[in-house]
């Protein structure tokens, strides 16, 4: 079986990660074939509390190509699953200080179902998205030049 790795590489370059959480995802039948094909995408998803329940806005899960009448909404919310005690510690976090909860990648565990990766999660500023990319690019000359 081919390993399913759906990354939020836009989420890597927009924010600093505090704290990192795996949760699960209350899935149709047809969204976990999307998945299971490859079929999603997690640009501009995010996390949101209703009810003391986690919820996951934004990520689209393409229709399933034979899913008849009983096909999924590409777009709905999806509730997460998380102990109660993740649940209160990110609702804190969030509240008190300005932080938000965005999604990673989605993967597949070993026992089959998807998992979604979410983070604590503080924007950056302009200035510190420069600062990474010098660090990469010195970084990626060092090696360069190490390889000679």
């Amino acid at each position: 079986m081919a390993e399913i790795n759906i990354r939020n590489k836009k989420a890597w370059h927009d924010y600093e990660f505090i704290e990192r959480f795996i949760a699960g995802m209350q899935l149709t039948g047809t969204e976990i074939k999307s998945i299971r094909a490859g079929k999603a995408s997690l640009v501009d998803s995010y996390c949101y509390f209703r009810d003391d329940e986690l919820f996951v806005k934004g990520i689209h899960i393409a229709e399933y190509d034979f899913g008849n009448i009983y096909n999924h909404d590409p777009k709905r919310d999806r509730k997460l699953l998380m102990t109660r005690k993740e649940l209160k510690k990110l609702a804190k976090n969030v509240k008190e200080k300005g932080l938000t909860i965005i999604a990673l990648r989605i993967f597949l565990a070993d026992n089959g179902y998807a998992k979604l990766e979410i983070a604590l999660a503080r924007g950056k500023k302009e200035y510190d998205k420069r600062e990474d990319l010098k660090r990469k690019d010195s970084k990626r000359e060092l090696e360069r030049m190490m390889k000679r």
